[in-house]
C-alpha cells in the first residue's frame, strides 16, 4: 500500500522519489506497474480487523443536515387513466434516519459510538427523529429543535425495487444567530470528548462559513481529532484545512473546475483540490470507478469497486465517510481507512433503500 509507515514503507518513498520528476500522466502509471507487487498493493487484512476490532471504542461527532428518509413501498400492475404515470398499490412504509443521521447510523451499525449536532424542527417527524436516535443509544443534546424550520422530509415510492417519484419537504436558508450559538455552545462543552469529527452537508443550511469558522477554531485545541468532510460544490472556503474531503466524481469536478474523463484529468483535479483546499487528503468516489485517493507528495491511489451488483446508491457516500473516520479513528492511514470504506460502500450499494454495512458483511469480504 502507498503507506511509508507500513511494510513496504520505504520501497514506496523510493518509488515516490524515482518518479517525482516524472510528468504526471507517466509517474502515476509506474506507480501502478510496481504496486502489483504484494507487498505494496495487497492490504494487510490483519491490520484491518484488528483496526475494525477498536471501532466499539471510537467517538465520533457528526455535525451537518439530519434528514428523514420516508419510503413508500408498493407494486404497480397498471398505468393511470388520468395521467401517463404508474399507480402503486402501497403496501408498507417507513421512516428512517438520513443525511447526516443515516452517517450517525452508519457508524452506529459498525459498533462505533457518535452524537449528532443538527437541527429538526418541533413537529412530528422531529419527535421520529428523537425516538430513532434513542433507539441507537446515541445522545441527542446536540440536536436542536427549531420552531422556525420544519424537520427535513425526503419521501420515496418505491416499486419493484425501483424509485418512482421522490418529493422533498424541506427549509435551505442558513441557520439563524440564535441556533448557531447553541451549536457552538455544543463544540465548545463537548468537542474534546470525541476522537474524529464528520461534517456532512447536505446544503440544508446547518454548514454555514460561521459554523465551519468556529468548529476550525475550537480543533486547534485539539489537534489529534482529524475533520472529515463530505463537501457540497460551492463551498470551498469555508472547507480549508480539513484533515479529509470526500466529494463525489461530480463534485469534484464541480468544485475544481475540470472535467474529470480519464485518469490525467482525475489527477489534475485530485491535485488541485488538495491544494486549494490546504487538505491533507482527498478521497473521490467514483461510483462504479471506485475511488480515488490524493496525498500531499504521493501519486495518486486509485481503489477498484468492490461492488458485485448495484441496486441504490443512496446513502453510499454517508456509509464510506462513516467507515473511514472510524479508521481513522482507529489509527488506520488514509490509504487503508479507504480500502476499508470502499468495502463497506460496495455491500451498501447491493441493498434497496437507506442501508448500513456490518462488522460481519466487511469480514466476511476480506
Amino acid at each position: 500500500m502507498f503507506d511509508s509507515a507500513s511494510q513496504g514503507g520505504d520501497q514506496v518513498d523510493q518509488l515516490y522519489n524515482r518518479y517525482a520528476g516524472w510528468p504526471d500522466h507517466l509517474s502515476v502509471e509506474c506507480c501502478r506497474i510496481f504496486t502489483k507487487e504484494k507487498h505494496l498493493n495487497t492490504p494487510d487484512y490483519n491490520k484491518l480487523r484488528n483496526a475494525i476490532a477498536q471501532f466499539d471504542s471510537a467517538r465520533i461527532l457528526v455535525i451537518g443536515d439530519i434528514i428523514l428518509d420516508h419510503f413508500i413501498w408498493g407494486s404497480v400492475a397498471r398505468i393511470s387513466p388520468e395521467a401517463p404515470v404508474p399507480v402503486v398499490n402501497v403496501t408498507h412504509e417507513n421512516l428512517l434516519l438520513g443525511g447526516s443521521a443515516n452517517v450517525l447510523h452508519n457508524i452506529y451499525a459498525l459498533n462505533g459510538q457518535a452524537t449528532i449536532c443538527g437541527i429538526i424542527g418541533q413537529d412530528q417527524m422531529g419527535e421520529h427523529i428523537i425516538k430513532l436516535l434513542e433507539d441507537l443509544g446515541s445522545s441527542t443534546e446536540g440536536t436542536i429543535r427549531s420552531p422556525d424550520r420544519p424537520t427535513t422530509i425526503k419521501t420515496r415510492i418505491i416499486a419493484r425495487h425501483q424509485q418512482v417519484v421522490r418529493f422533498d419537504r424541506e427549509a435551505t436558508e442558513c441557520i439563524d444567530d440564535a441556533i448557531l450559538k447553541n451549536v457552538l455552545d455544543f463544540f465548545g462543552a463537548n468537542l474534546g470528548e470525541f476522537d474524529a469529527v464528520i461534517v456532512s452537508d447536505y446544503a440544508k443550511g446547518i454548514v454555514c462559513d460561521a459554523l465551519m469558522t468556529s468548529l476550525q477554531e475550537e480543533l486547534v485545541k485539539h489537534p489529534h481529532i482529524p475533520l472529515v468532510v463530505d463537501p457540497k460544490p460551492g463551498s470551498q472556503r469555508r472547507l480549508k484545512g480539513a484533515t479529509l474531503i470526500t466529494p463525489n466524481h461530480h463534485e469534484a469536478e464541480q468544485m475544481s473546475g475540470i472535467k474529470i474523463v480519464d485518469d490525467n484529468s482525475l489527477q489534475i483535479a485530485g491535485s488541485k483540490l488538495l491544494e486549494e483546499l490546504e487538505s491533507k487528503a482527498v478521497l473521490i468516489t467514483r461510483g462504479e470507478a471506485g475511488m480515488a485517493l490524493f496525498e500531499k507528495n504521493k501519486p495518486m491511489v486509485t481503489i477498484p469497486t468492490m461492488a458485485k451488483e448495484v441496486f441504490d446508491v443512496t446513502g453510499a457516500g454517508d456509509t464510506v465517510i462513516a467507515t473511514l473516520s472510524l479508521g481513522l479513528a482507529a489509527g488506520l492511514s488514509f490509504v487503508e481507512a479507504a480500502t476499508l470504506a470502499n468495502v463497506a460502500a460496495g455491500i451498501v450499494v447491493g441493498k434497496v433503500g437507506t442501508a448500513t454495512a456490518n462488522i460481519e458483511e466487511i469480514l466476511g469480504a476480506f
